[in-house]
Protein backbone atom coordinates (compact mmCIF):
# COMPACT_ATOMS: atom_id res chain seq x y z
CA UNK A 1 0.00 0.00 0.00
CA UNK A 2 1.34 3.38 -0.41
CA UNK A 3 2.69 5.10 2.67
CA UNK A 4 1.86 8.72 3.67
CA UNK A 5 5.56 10.32 4.67
CA UNK A 6 5.85 10.18 8.56
CA UNK A 7 2.53 7.97 9.61
CA UNK A 8 0.47 5.41 8.14
CA UNK A 9 -1.74 6.18 5.51
CA UNK A 10 -4.51 3.18 7.00
CA UNK A 11 -6.88 5.71 9.16
CA UNK A 12 -5.78 8.59 6.74
CA UNK A 13 -7.94 6.61 3.98
CA UNK A 14 -10.75 5.10 6.66
CA UNK A 15 -11.59 8.73 7.48
CA UNK A 16 -12.28 9.80 4.20
CA UNK A 17 -12.84 6.89 1.74
CA UNK A 18 -16.69 7.25 2.21
CA UNK A 19 -16.72 10.97 0.98
CA UNK A 20 -15.19 9.74 -2.37
CA UNK A 21 -17.93 7.24 -3.03
CA UNK A 22 -18.92 9.45 -5.90
CA UNK A 23 -15.63 7.90 -7.94
CA UNK A 24 -15.82 4.81 -10.47
CA UNK A 25 -12.50 2.99 -11.89
CA UNK A 26 -11.70 3.91 -15.32
CA UNK A 27 -9.19 4.54 -18.10
CA UNK A 28 -8.15 7.94 -19.77
CA UNK A 29 -7.70 8.17 -23.19
CA UNK A 30 -4.53 8.91 -23.42
CA UNK A 31 -3.27 6.15 -20.89
CA UNK A 32 -5.47 3.57 -20.88
CA UNK A 33 -2.49 1.41 -19.32
CA UNK A 34 -3.89 2.88 -15.83
CA UNK A 35 -6.76 2.48 -14.12
CA UNK A 36 -7.94 5.72 -12.31
CA UNK A 37 -10.81 6.22 -9.80
CA UNK A 38 -12.34 9.42 -11.42
CA UNK A 39 -15.54 11.13 -11.46
CA UNK A 40 -18.00 11.32 -13.84
CA UNK A 41 -18.99 15.20 -12.93
CA UNK A 42 -16.52 16.75 -10.89
CA UNK A 43 -18.83 19.45 -10.11
CA UNK A 44 -21.36 17.18 -8.65
CA UNK A 45 -18.89 15.29 -6.70
CA UNK A 46 -17.75 18.74 -5.18
CA UNK A 47 -21.03 19.80 -4.09
CA UNK A 48 -21.71 16.28 -2.41
CA UNK A 49 -18.66 16.63 -0.55
CA UNK A 50 -19.04 19.74 0.80
CA UNK A 51 -22.37 18.55 2.17
CA UNK A 52 -20.69 15.88 4.10
CA UNK A 53 -17.47 17.24 4.94
CA UNK A 54 -18.09 21.36 4.51
CA UNK A 55 -16.20 23.68 2.39
CA UNK A 56 -13.68 22.03 0.62
CA UNK A 57 -11.07 22.64 -2.58
CA UNK A 58 -12.54 21.55 -6.08
CA UNK A 59 -11.73 18.33 -6.45
CA UNK A 60 -9.01 18.31 -9.37
CA UNK A 61 -7.92 15.08 -8.59
CA UNK A 62 -11.17 13.84 -9.38
CA UNK A 63 -10.26 14.33 -13.06
CA UNK A 64 -7.21 13.38 -15.50
CA UNK A 65 -6.35 16.93 -16.71
CA UNK A 66 -4.75 16.73 -20.26
CA UNK A 67 -1.50 17.72 -19.62
CA UNK A 68 -1.07 14.90 -16.33
CA UNK A 69 -2.36 12.31 -18.66
CA UNK A 70 0.25 13.63 -21.63
CA UNK A 71 3.47 13.57 -19.14
CA UNK A 72 2.38 9.94 -18.30
CA UNK A 73 1.84 8.57 -22.04
CA UNK A 74 5.72 10.46 -22.26
CA UNK A 75 6.60 8.48 -19.38
CA UNK A 76 5.54 5.32 -20.48
CA UNK A 77 6.96 5.73 -23.86
CA UNK A 78 10.56 6.78 -22.31
CA UNK A 79 10.78 5.01 -19.56
CA UNK A 80 15.03 5.66 -19.54
CA UNK A 81 13.68 9.59 -17.92
CA UNK A 82 12.40 8.00 -14.58
CA UNK A 83 14.50 4.27 -14.69
CA UNK A 84 16.45 4.08 -11.80
CA UNK A 85 16.02 7.50 -10.63
CA UNK A 86 14.35 9.06 -7.71
CA UNK A 87 11.17 11.45 -8.63
CA UNK A 88 9.18 13.50 -7.48
CA UNK A 89 5.66 14.37 -8.93
CA UNK A 90 4.54 17.55 -7.84
CA UNK A 91 0.97 18.77 -7.85
CA UNK A 92 0.04 15.07 -8.47
CA UNK A 93 -3.64 15.40 -8.34
CA UNK A 94 -5.46 12.19 -8.94
CA UNK A 95 -1.31 10.35 -9.57
CA UNK A 96 -1.55 9.48 -13.13
CA UNK A 97 1.89 11.07 -13.57
CA UNK A 98 3.48 9.68 -10.58
CA UNK A 99 1.85 6.41 -11.36
CA UNK A 100 3.41 6.16 -14.77
CA UNK A 101 7.20 7.12 -12.77
CA UNK A 102 6.40 3.95 -10.93
CA UNK A 103 5.39 1.45 -13.80
CA UNK A 104 8.49 3.26 -16.19
CA UNK A 105 10.68 1.28 -13.04
CA UNK A 106 11.63 4.30 -11.04
CA UNK A 107 13.58 3.87 -8.21
CA UNK A 108 11.24 5.79 -5.84
CA UNK A 109 8.37 8.13 -6.39
CA UNK A 110 6.81 10.87 -3.95
CA UNK A 111 4.10 12.20 -4.97
CA UNK A 112 2.95 15.88 -3.21
CA UNK A 113 -0.28 17.24 -3.21
CA UNK A 114 -1.49 19.94 -0.48
CA UNK A 115 -4.91 18.97 -1.19
CA UNK A 116 -5.50 15.77 1.60
CA UNK A 117 -8.11 14.39 -0.99
CA UNK A 118 -5.59 14.30 -3.82
CA UNK A 119 -3.50 11.79 -1.53
CA UNK A 120 -6.39 9.71 -0.61
CA UNK A 121 -7.15 9.55 -4.48
CA UNK A 122 -3.66 9.30 -5.70
CA UNK A 123 -3.40 6.27 -2.87
CA UNK A 124 -6.70 4.52 -4.22
CA UNK A 125 -5.01 5.19 -7.81
CA UNK A 126 -1.49 3.59 -6.74
CA UNK A 127 -3.19 0.76 -5.37
CA UNK A 128 -5.29 -0.41 -8.25
CA UNK A 129 -2.25 -0.27 -10.65
CA UNK A 130 -0.31 -1.90 -7.91
CA UNK A 131 2.52 0.52 -7.28
CA UNK A 132 3.98 2.32 -4.47
CA UNK A 133 4.08 5.43 -4.07
CA UNK A 134 5.43 7.99 -0.92
CA UNK A 135 2.59 10.54 -0.51
CA UNK A 136 3.17 13.63 1.15
CA UNK A 137 1.06 16.99 1.68
CA UNK A 138 4.26 18.94 2.47
CA UNK A 139 4.52 22.73 0.19
CA UNK A 140 7.45 22.23 -1.01
CA UNK A 141 7.58 24.99 -3.73
CA UNK A 142 9.85 27.44 -1.74
CA UNK A 143 12.12 24.16 -1.16
CA UNK A 144 15.18 22.14 -3.00
CA UNK A 145 13.21 19.61 -4.56
CA UNK A 146 13.86 17.05 -1.43
CA UNK A 147 17.19 15.02 -3.41
CA UNK A 148 14.98 14.45 -6.46
CA UNK A 149 16.63 13.37 -10.10
CA UNK A 150 13.47 14.20 -11.46
CA UNK A 151 10.52 16.77 -11.18
CA UNK A 152 7.66 15.93 -12.60
CA UNK A 153 4.39 18.66 -13.05
CA UNK A 154 1.38 17.69 -15.21
CA UNK A 155 -1.04 20.44 -15.64
CA UNK A 156 -0.19 22.86 -12.52
CA UNK A 157 0.17 25.93 -14.82
CA UNK A 158 -3.74 26.82 -14.77
CA UNK A 159 -3.44 29.75 -12.81
CA UNK A 160 -1.35 33.16 -12.86
CA UNK A 161 -0.11 33.37 -9.57
CA UNK A 162 0.46 29.29 -9.31
CA UNK A 163 2.31 29.30 -12.39
CA UNK A 164 5.10 32.30 -11.31
CA UNK A 165 5.78 29.52 -7.80
CA UNK A 166 5.77 26.53 -9.85
CA UNK A 167 8.04 28.45 -12.79
CA UNK A 168 10.59 30.25 -9.39
CA UNK A 169 10.36 26.65 -8.09
CA UNK A 170 11.60 24.63 -11.63
CA UNK A 171 14.21 27.48 -12.06
CA UNK A 172 15.69 27.14 -8.76
CA UNK A 173 15.82 23.24 -8.90
CA UNK A 174 16.77 22.80 -12.57
CA UNK A 175 20.27 22.83 -12.79
CA UNK A 176 20.46 19.72 -10.07
CA UNK A 177 17.47 18.25 -11.25
CA UNK A 178 15.39 17.00 -14.92
CA UNK A 179 12.62 19.05 -15.15
CA UNK A 180 9.66 17.80 -17.36
CA UNK A 181 6.00 19.24 -17.35
CA UNK A 182 3.39 18.35 -19.38
CA UNK A 183 0.99 21.34 -20.24
CA UNK A 184 -1.74 22.36 -22.63
CA UNK A 185 -0.95 25.73 -23.12
CA UNK A 186 -3.76 27.01 -20.54
CA UNK A 187 -2.13 30.72 -20.44
CA UNK A 188 0.67 30.56 -17.98
CA UNK A 189 3.69 28.32 -19.03
CA UNK A 190 6.63 30.57 -19.99
CA UNK A 191 7.69 28.19 -22.47
CA UNK A 192 11.14 29.85 -23.36
CA UNK A 193 13.00 28.52 -20.92
CA UNK A 194 11.23 24.38 -21.19
CA UNK A 195 12.26 22.42 -24.67
CA UNK A 196 8.97 20.57 -26.32
CA UNK A 197 9.89 16.96 -26.11
CA UNK A 198 6.70 15.58 -27.27
CA UNK A 199 3.27 17.29 -28.27
CA UNK A 200 -0.09 14.69 -28.71
CA UNK A 201 -3.24 15.81 -30.67
CA UNK A 202 -6.47 15.48 -28.09
CA UNK A 203 -10.19 15.70 -27.89
CA UNK A 204 -12.50 14.67 -25.25
CA UNK A 205 -10.31 13.58 -22.56
CA UNK A 206 -12.84 13.85 -19.71
CA UNK A 207 -12.21 16.88 -17.83
CA UNK A 208 -14.53 19.70 -18.07
CA UNK A 209 -11.27 22.07 -18.08
CA UNK A 210 -9.87 20.33 -21.21
CA UNK A 211 -13.62 20.57 -23.41
CA UNK A 212 -11.48 22.58 -25.78
CA UNK A 213 -8.19 21.35 -25.63
CA UNK A 214 -7.07 20.32 -29.30
CA UNK A 215 -3.06 19.82 -28.16
CA UNK A 216 -1.12 19.14 -25.87
CA UNK A 217 2.93 19.77 -25.02
CA UNK A 218 5.43 18.14 -22.90
CA UNK A 219 8.44 19.91 -22.68
CA UNK A 220 11.67 19.48 -20.53
CA UNK A 221 15.14 21.05 -19.49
Amino acid sequence: MPTLTGMSLTPFLASRAGEMDGLRLVRPALVPEIGLHLADDSVLLHARMQAQAGPIAAPFWASAWAGGQALARYILDHPQVVAGRRVLDVATGCGVVAIAAARAGAAAVVANDIDPYALVAAAMNAEANGVSLDLTGAELLDGDGDGAEVILVGDAFYTPGLAVRMQRFLRRVASDTHVVVGDPDRGHLPARWLRVLASYRVSDLGAAEDAQVTEVSVLGR
